[in-house]
């Protein structure tokens, strides 16, 4: 059997002229888990171009969704940002990425940090009702440059509670705090600073970071990944992986290309 079957495009949205999403058919053999990633891509010169991606969507899903950059000069972007309606892609067979609940040590909150298209798979995350069996609360933070860069704002705010099978749960345990750095909004600033300074917590009325009740998951820019790190470490915080749970976890292997 081959690595990658063929899916068909069924939706594109273009959120911005840098950001844009698209739904696929999904191969019914095709399973994974909410937060992981897999390989998609084109067939370019008769060879597969490919690139990791988060899915969007939860594991439960009849389709699956992507979230992409466009880059004028990506060898992948720069075609993917023209798929159609009936367009085919290619969808890698096995799932991977260490954003996993069980690469946790259990705490009280989740935080889902994430800049840019790094939303990706926290936009499954907080559609998986199996998270919120596990914490008190799940903070959903998205870092942008502009207001118009976050995408699935509507979704997150409009759609999801009111969602027929797991509403309930994200009215009682979701918290969703957007941030921008480049222009006037609610929310302004970069993770790891609000983090640190204790201005996200305070605005979400939680207590200050701790040790024994805060866990992490991270996805997106390189700058974000590092400083936030250090300040994890600062705390005395361990990273996470598949075969030890620690207090958080970070993506590496996501790529915006």
């Amino acid at each position: 059997m081959s690595n990658f079957y063929e899916a068909k495009v069924l939706t594109v949205h273009h959120w911005t002229d840098r950001q844009f999403s698209f739904t696929t058919t999904r191969d019914p053999g095709f399973r994974f888990q909410s937060g992981q990633f897999t390989m998609i891509g084109l067939n370019v010169d008769g060879k597969p171009l490919l690139r990791a991606y988060s899915v969007v969507s939860p594991h439960w899903h009849e389709e699956l969704e992507f979230l992409s950059i466009k880059v004028p000069e990506g060898p992948l972007t720069s075609r993917l940002q023209h798929l159609q309606v009936g367009d085919t892609v290619l969808v890698g067979r096995k799932a991977s990425g260490t954003l996993l609940t069980q690469n946790l040590l259990p705490g009280k909150n989740l935080y889902l940090l994430s800049t840019g298209t790094g939303l990706a798979p926290f936009m499954a995350m907080i559609r998986d009702p199996e998270v919120y069996d596990l914490y008190e609360k799940v903070i959903l933070v998205h870092g942008c440059r502009q207001v118009n860069e976050l995408a699935y704002d509507k979704v997150i705010t409009e759609e999801l509670p009111a969602n027929e099978f797991f509403g309930e749960q994200v009215q009682e345990k979701l918290l969703y705090y957007p941030t921008v750095t480049r222009e006037a909004f609610r929310n302004r600033g970069r993770i790891p600073v609000l983090l640190e300074s204790g201005k996200m917590p305070a605005d979400l009325g939680l207590p200050p970071v701790s040790i024994e009740n805060d866990r992490f998951m991270l996805c997106g820019s390189p700058e974000m990944l590092r400083d936030t790190r250090v300040y994890f470490e600062k705390l005395g915080m361990k990273e996470g992986n598949m075969s030890t749970p620690g207090h958080f976890v970070i993506e590496r292997a996501f790529v915006e290309k």
